[in-house]
């Protein structure tokens, strides 16, 4: 089964920046693909994805400060977040979106201490 791969959380001060990294299998439409965000004791929801037109979509509590990019040659996705806040405290994950179509990974923690 497929399974992807999320690395680059961290503990990070608020106002402070990371980037998420996600490495795909060849066989998966980018433009498909979004970031997941579980926060402690919450549902896993989507913060940014592909629309499949070349546009993005952001959440509104993420918006202006997230910015969800790809890499074709190197089959990478990437979430760069930056003036984080400790609400975006979670684990990250990606996946496709609407539908969820591939096995969850491990995920990235990222820490925003409050």
């Amino acid at each position: 089964q497929v399974q992807l791969v999320e690395s680059g959380g961290g503990l990070v001060q608020a106002g402070g920046s990371l980037r998420l990294s996600c490495l795909l299998p060849g066989n998966i439409r980018i433009d498909t693909m979004g970031w997941y965000r579980q926060a402690p004791e919450k549902e896993r929801d989507v913060v940014a994805y592909f629309l499949g037109d070349g546009n993005t979509h952001y959440v509104d509590s993420v918006k202006g400060r997230f910015t969800i990019s790809e890499d074709n040659v190197k089959n990478m996705v990437y979430l760069q977040m930056n003036n984080l806040k400790p609400e975006d405290t979670g684990i990250y994950y990606c996946n496709t979106y609407p539908a969820a179509g591939y096995l969850w990974g491990q995920g990235t923690q990222v820490t925003v201490p409050s």
